[in-house]
């Protein structure tokens, strides 16, 4: 009997071996009397210039029947690959698998890839920042993940973005998990606000709120820090549920007590301002940040009922340092003391006076005397 091609069908699955590559097509060997043809369309779901591109002779390929004639089998190797394609991206988009391609083409919008069809990652879904030029990226294998998959529409797009965002979303994990309360690490200052700074601690922001910023009362953030400016900072919270870190620069400044021993010292005299009044004292600031204590029995030379009755904050007296306790930071003051100092100079300037007065006295009368004798 005559061998015809009249065995195989529309829509069989063959497999052939290539043995011929014309420029326009491909003539494979599946075991017929006619030798099986793929058209230059049907080798890929990607455009091609050259077939010696996709295959190579002897090479053994999986292939769709698309028409059989007495004298011609129409093959297609593109709709096989899409089949596999389709199974293997939606067990990949299923699984929120990451996976590689080659990117082929660059267009309009974006990039073309190769997933055994034509895939498309979006300009806003290839990096984490801005990309103005995009041809760089051509030939380059990205690590992808499925972003959307609709075989009706024959659509697949992909984004390399989400594979970055995973990657800095468990470093960033990772980093919350590894800060200590208490640690002291270095930081960049990335933006400033009325309320504080955030701060860039190794991929991860935190805030400095406005009131740990300084020993002393701040009113613009902007005037102790700047964005872009390095800085220390001692982690006083980590909140990994919420991704928020509290900081503090002002714990990493040496504080207002430091050296305040060598500052003021036991029987100087100092000036300060009522801060704070109590039933046994007040509290007087007498550099930014420290403040001593006048119990209420230094605060004046007389009997007073309570320390309302002689102060009011806001108001600046002086005062003469008791002692002096860097460590626990604490200072003594009294105010009854430089009262009673006041008092015995003005008793010795009345003495010093008088005792002038009666020597000028006793001159005067004794020269009248003198003057009353040679009379």
């Amino acid at each position: 009997m005559e061998e015809t091609n009249n065995e195989l069908q529309v829509g069989d699955i063959v497999t052939g071996t290539v043995v011929k590559i014309d420029e326009k097509q491909v003539f494979v060997d599946v075991g017929q009397k006619s030798e099986g043809i793929i058209p230059i369309s049907e080798l890929s779901n990607l455009h091609v210039e050259n077939p010696a591109d996709i295959v190579e002779d002897g090479q053994e390929l999986k292939l769709e029947v698309k028409k059989v004639a007495d004298e011609e089998i129409v093959l297609s190797k593109k709709l096989v690959d899409a089949e596999a394609a389709w199974e293997a991206l939606q067990e990949k988009h299923e699984a929120n698998e990451v996976f590689e391609t080659e990117v082929k083409e660059i267009v309009k919008g974006g990039l073309v890839v190769d997933v055994g069809l034509r895939g498309f990652i979006p300009a806003s879904l290839v990096e984490t920042y801005f990309v103005e030029d995009f041809s760089e990226y051509l030939n380059k294998t990205l690590e992808v993940k499925v972003a959307d998959l609709d075989r009706e529409q024959n659509r697949v797009i992909l984004s390399h973005r989400a594979v970055l965002e995973a990657e800095q979303d468990k470093k960033k994990q990772s980093l919350l998990e590894s800060l200590e309360t208490g640690s002291v690490i270095d930081g960049t200052v990335q933006r400033i606000t009325d309320f504080g700074a955030f701060v860039d601690v190794g991929g991860v922001d935190g805030l400095v709120h406005i009131s740990e910023l300084a020993h002393s009362h701040v009113d613009k953030v902007s005037d102790v820090l700047t964005e872009g400016q390095d800085i220390q900072v001692e982690i006083l919270s980590v909140d990994t549920e919420n991704e928020r870190i509290s900081l503090s620069y002002k714990n990493t400044l040496p504080g207002p007590w430091s050296g305040i021993a060598e500052k003021i010292q036991e029987g100087d005299h100092v000036t300060g301002t009522v801060k704070r009044i109590v039933t046994f004292g007040a509290f007087i600031e007498i550099e930014d940040g420290v403040e001593g204590l006048v119990h209420i029995s230094q605060i004046a030379n007389r009997h007073i009922g309570t320390p309302e009755d002689v102060l009011e904050v806001g108001q600046e007296v002086g005062a003469k340092v008791l002692s002096v306790d860097e460590d626990e930071q604490r200072i003594s003051l009294s105010i009854k003391e430089v009262e009673l100092e006041e008092e015995q100079g003005d008793i010795e300037q009345y003495e010093k006076e008088d005792d002038a007065s009666g020597f000028q006295l006793g001159d005067m009368i004794g020269d009248q005397l003198d003057k009353f004798k040679n009379e």
